[in-house]
């Protein structure tokens, strides 16, 4: 039964925030940068009000805010942080391990381009840095997604045949600073659909474990197949978490979003809050005559490769956009997941790889207009895979 919401305008570091403080967290451990001290700072503001009961630490850097997170989490607790571009650069060295170690850690990341030179504004770079790290990626494309996956991400995250953390990703400013209409719900619909985390595999005096034990050559493969596993599970496991919030909120969530694409011929392909230019860009086309569809992917970390194997295999022509540079390779990193999942398919398509949106930069309609003229031709001349060019760059 869809329940009863309330309206707010909020930014989407506030609706974290709040996502958040209805989900009962047991540890919050961040440390302020730009753009996302405003989750940080509104979680502060509900612990000194009442309205948030938690263990707060104020810590000196983004590395101890995830080794703090991590102790909680080994303790049993419900724990969270935020961090963003040289923040989670700091957490490198701490993200193998909270995986690693099977911590259903859930991290706000507010996208945003990494220096040098020094940029405060959205592009990929940091969370695409972190990629294969063993945590999940989910890719936000509004405000209300912010919060809806925020909630989400925790029940995915705790559930015993999963277990590892999870990147909410939220487009730095865009998202984070950009106010929109948001529908949250009651707390006590939240606190019914996320009950306090029980965990089955914690420190405890009574019950003796072991964590983050020394690992030899004969064992240590094991370990990573065991993460292996439980990502591929999270893949099966995200759909169904996802449609018993769609019960409650009546917001239907899918791992990848697809748009005009019965029948397509030409194909958008993006993630985050480009997702909706893209799709306003194949409208605009379709007026045109051209059969152009879009698909936003939403969930990067695991690939949900079948739905988009499923979405663009009949397609003549791909556009993947990627807002990171992957430096020294071919293309950049989603279109280096979708080339080789339509690898022998009959009568391969052209795909056609465009790095947009650095450290900001607006990306327009009429850019991806473009990108896809390009791509056309490069169809023209029989050119299958023509390596990644900056899309709107000055000469």
């Amino acid at each position: 039964m869809i329940m009863k919401q309330k309206s707010v305008a909020l930014v989407g570091d506030q609706a974290v925030a709040h996502a958040v403080r209805q989900s009962n967290v047991d540890l919050i451990a961040a440390y302020p940068i730009t753009p996302q001290t405003i989750i940080v700072e509104t979680l502060n503001e509900f612990l000194s009000n009442g309205e948030l009961s938690a263990r707060y630490i104020n810590v000196e850097s983004e590395h101890s805010a995830l080794s703090a997170v991590i102790g909680g989490s080994l303790a049993g607790g419900r724990t969270f942080t935020a961090t963003a571009s040289q923040g989670l650069g700091l957490m490198q060295e701490v993200l193998y391990v909270a995986s690693g170690l099977r911590c259903p850690i859930i991290m706000a990341v507010t996208t945003r381009a990494m220096s040098a030179p020094i940029n405060i504004h959205a592009d990929h770079s940091d969370v695409m840095g972190s990629r294969d790290a063993g945590w999940m990626q989910i890719f936000c494309e509004n405000v209300q997604e912010a919060y809806d996956l925020t909630l989400m991400a925790f029940r995915l995250a705790e559930r015993d045949d999963v277990l590892l953390p999870i990147m909410v990703n939220l487009d730095g400013f865009l998202i984070s600073h950009t106010m929109e209409d948001l529908k949250i719900l009651e707390d006590s619909v939240v606190s019914e659909y996320l009950p306090p985390r029980v965990a089955s595999l914690k420190l405890d005096p009574e019950r003796p474990m072991t964590f983050g034990s020394f690992a030899l050559p004969d064992y240590y493969t094991e370990f990573k197949r065991q993460q292996v596993e439980g990502i591929e599970n999270a893949l099966r496991a995200a759909p169904e978490e996802w449609k018993r919030f769609e019960a409650l909120s009546g917001r239907k969530y899918t791992v990848t979003r697809p748009h005009f694409m019965d029948g397509a011929e030409i194909a958008l392909v993006s993630m985050g809050t480009s997702a909706g230019t893209a799709r306003y860009a194949a409208s605009k086309m379709r007026e045109d005559g051209l059969k152009v569809g879009a698909l936003s992917v939403r969930l990067f970390r695991p690939f949900p490769s079948e739905e988009v194997k499923k979405a663009l295999v009949n397609v003549n022509v791909i556009v993947v956009m990627d807002r990171t540079v992957s430096f020294g390779a071919y293309g950049g990193p989603l279109f280096n997941e979708i080339t080789p999942l339509l690898y022998g398919t009959n009568d391969s398509p052209t795909i056609a790889n465009f790095i947009y949106g650095l450290g900001g930069r607006d990306v327009t309609w009429r850019m991806m207009v473009d990108a896809t003229e390009i791509a056309l031709k490069k169809k023209k001349t029989g050119e299958k895979i023509p390596k990644a060019q900056f899309l709107g760059v000055r000469e």
